[in-house]
C-alpha cells in the first residue's frame, strides 16, 4: 500500500493466486488490502490463474480476459522522449521509507541492451535464462528489457529452484537447451548443499555461460558452480550492479576477461569506479574503501519519485560529486574489484536489499513491542540473515506465536522475500546519550563476535551490553 500511495497509481494488475513451491499465494487478497488503504485506484485488473474464488468489487475489479478479448494483437507504440519515465521500482532505504527509483526509456533500455549483449557474449541462437524474480531489478533488466531489446530468446518460470526437488533448474536446462544461465549465489549455495547427484543426472551440455547476481559469491560456491554445473567448461560472469545502476557495471565479459572466483573483476566501458576512505580521501592502487562511480552512465536512475532532494542526499552527498553505492570494495594488485558488502544500514538477503529501519518500524506496530533493533548477520545460504532485538511492552507467554505474527506482518508490509530469522528479547537497546542506537554493537552480537564490540564508552547505559550478550535468541 505504501508504494501505491507514493506512486499515486490508478490501476493495479494482479492475479487471483500465484503458485510457489506447491503452495498458492493469495495475490488478489493482498491487493485488496493494499487498495483499501489508498484513494487513487480506479481499476484492479485480475488475471485468472488458478481459477479460485476471490472477493470481488464490481466498482473497480475487472477480469483480464474480459478486457483483452476485443483488443488487437498488434499495437503501435506511443513515441515519448528519451528521458520520459519508463517505470518506478521501489527499494528499501535506511530511513524506513521505500525509495521509488525512476528509470528512463532511452538510457535504461540502451544500457540493459548493451550490457546483456556484451557481458554474456550474446549470439543469435542463444537461449537466455535469468531465473530471478521478475519484480526485482534483475528480472526487469535481464528477463524483460535487455533480452527483448536485443531480440533474444528469454525464459522465465514460476516457483523455486528446490521444487519439486533440487533438480528443477537442471531439468529445465536439459529440456529447453539453455545456453546462458543467470542466477544468485543464494540459489547456488542452496543447491550445492543438496549434493551433486541432482545436477549430474541431467544433460547440461548446452550451457556456455553461467552468471551470478545480487551479492558477492564466495569462492566455494563459485567453484561448485564452475566445476559441477559448468563441468569446468563454462565461463562464469560474477556481475555487480544495483537497482539504481539499471544494469551491470562491474563484471567479466564472457570469453574475454580472465576470471578469479569471488571477484567482480573489471568495470564495463563507461563505468569509472573509485574507492574512498571514510574521510572522503581518494584511494589509489591496491586499496579497500567505499565504492563510488565517478561519472554518469545511461542506465542510472534519474531521481527518487517525488523526492529529488532525497535522491541527491542519498547518493551524491557522502562523497560530493560521486555516486555512492553504499557498498564496500577492495581493489587488488591486478586492478580487479572485490565487493565486500553493504556499509550502510541496509541488509542484503538473497540479493534483496531491505532497510533495517523499515523492519523496525513494522515490528513496533505490534502492540507487544515497544522498541526494536534489526541487523544482518552472515547466513550460509542467503548471504545475510535478519536478526531482531526486541523490547516488550509486557510479558508475552507464547513467544513463538508472537514471532510468527511478527513475520506475517513483515511479509505483508515488505514482501514474501522478507523474513526475520532470529528473534532476541532484550531489556534495552545500546543507545548513545543522544538516543541513537549503536547498531554496530547489535551487529557484532548477531555475528557472534562479542569480543569486537569496540568502544562502548559513549553509551548512555553501558551495562545494557551485558544483558544483550546473555539474552536467549530464537531461530525461526
Amino acid at each position: 500500500s505504501d508504494r501505491i500511495i507514493d506512486s499515486g497509481s490508478k490501476v493495479v494488475i494482479t492475479m487471483d493466486e500465484g503458485k510457489r513451491a506447491g503452495k498458492t499465494i493469495p495475490l488478489k487478497k493482498t491487493t485488496d488490502e493494499a487498495v483499501l488503504k489508498s484513494n487513487t485506484i480506479e481499476s484492479v485488473i485480475v488475471y485468472q490463474h488458478t481459477n479460485c474464488e476471490v472477493e470481488w468489487n464490481d466498482e473497480i475489479d475487472v477480469w483480464w480476459h474480459d478486457i483483452v478479448a476485443d483488443e488487437s494483437s498488434s499495437h503501435e507504440a506511443l513515441i515519448v522522449a528519451a528521458e520520459h519515465p519508463l517505470f518506478i521500482l521501489y527499494t528499501s532505504g535506511s530511513t524506513g521509507k521505500p525509495k521509488g527509483q525512476v528509470h528512463s526509456h532511452g538510457g535504461y533500455i540502451t544500457y540493459t541492451a548493451f550490457t546483456h549483449r556484451t557481458v554474456f557474449d550474446l549470439r543469435e541462437d542463444d537461449i537466455f535464462a535469468c531465473v530471478a524474480d521478475v519484480g526485482w531489478i534483475t528480472g526487469h533488466s535481464y528477463i524483460v528489457y535487455g533480452p527483448l531489446a536485443n531480440g533474444a530468446t528469454t525464459f522465465m518460470f514460476e516457483s523455486t529452484p528446490l521444487y519439486p526437488d533440487a533438480g528443477r533448474y537442471w531439468d529445465m536446462v536439459e529440456r529447453h537447451k539453455f545456453t546462458i544461465f543467470y542466477t544468485a549465489p543464494t540459489a547456488i549455495r542452496a543447491l550445492a548443499a543438496c549434493g551433486d547427484a541432482f545436477v549430474s543426472k541431467y544433460d547440461l551440455s548446452s550451457l556456455r555461460v553461467l552468471g551470478t547476481v545480487g551479492e558477492p559469491i564466495n569462492p566455494e560456491a563459485w567453484d561448485w558452480y564452475h566445476q559441477v554445473v559448468g563441468k569446468g567448461q563454462c565461463t562464469i560472469v560474477d556481475t555487480w550492479w544495483q537497482t539504481e545502476t539499471g544494469g551491470i557495471c562491474i563484471s567479466p565479459i564472457a570469453c574475454a576477461t580472465p576470471v578469479i572466483g569471488g571477484s567482480a573483476t573489471l568495470p564495463l566501458p563507461g563505468i569509472e569506479p573509485q574507492l574512498y576512505d571514510a574521510d572522503a580521501n581518494l584511494l589509489s592502487a591496491e586499496a579497500e574503501g567505499l565504492l563510488c562511480i565517478a561519472k554518469s552512465w545511461p542506465g542510472q536512475t534519474r531521481t527518487i519519485y517525488q523526492d529529488h532532494e532525497r535522491y541527491v542526499q542519498t547518493y551524491f552527498s557522502t562523497i560530493p560529486g560521486m555516486y555512492f553505492t553504499g557498498d564496500g570494495c577492495r581493489r587488488d594488485s591486478n586492478g580487479y574489484y572485490w565487493i565486500t558488502g553493504r556499509v550502510d544500514d541496509v541488509i542484503n538477503v538473497s540479493g534483496h536489499r531491505m532497510g533495517t529501519a523499515e523492519f523496525e518500524a513494522i515490528l513496533v506496530e505490534n502492540e507487544n513491542i515497544s522498541e526494536a533493533g534489526v541487523v544482518g548477520f552472515p547466513h550460509d545460504i542467503k548471504g545475510q540473515g535478519v536478526q531482531a532485538f526486541l523490547i516488550l511492552n509486557n510479558d508475552v507467554e507464547d513467544k513463538i506465536d508472537l514471532y510468527a505474527a511478527l513475520n506475517r506482518l513483515v511479509r505483508t508490509k515488505i514482501g514474501a522475500h522478507a523474513k526475520i530469522d532470529r528473534f532476541c528479547i532484550i531489556p534495552g537497546l545500546p543507545k548513545t546519550r543522544s538516543g541513537k542506537v549503536m547498531r554496530r554493537i547489535l551487529r557484532k552480537v548477531a555475528e557472534g563476535e562479542p569480543d569486537k564490540l569496540g568502544d562502548i564508552s559513549t553509551l548512555a547505559e553501558p551495562t545494557v551490553v551485558d544483558s544483550i550478550l546473555v539474552a536467549n535468541c530464537h531461530h525461526m
